[in-house]
């Protein structure tokens, strides 16, 4: 009688530990889709080339401006002096 006791105690601690690994299992794949639902989509920053220079030509900062900065402008540089 204690051999079968053991058995069905073994049997159950199996069971609960089976069941609670796939409920763990179901949870977090509901949780982990839930988060990405959640999560907008990366989206484009902007419509500009990357590693086109386009120099500000307003008359404000024009007016400010020193004579090599203007020509590394012209010349489609990223100005490097002030």
């Amino acid at each position: 009688m204690i051999g079968v006791r053991k058995t069905i105690a073994a049997a159950a601690i199996a069971g609960s530990m089976l069941v609670g690994g796939v409920a763990g299992a179901v949870l977090y794949g509901a949780t982990t889709l839930a988060a990405q639902a959640a999560s907008p989509s990366p989206s484009p920053a902007s419509t500009t080339t990357p590693g086109k220079f386009v120099p500000n030509e307003d008359a404000t900062h024009e007016a400010g401006e020193s004579a090599a900065r203007e020509a590394q402008e012209n010349a489609g540089q990223v100005p490097t002096v002030p």
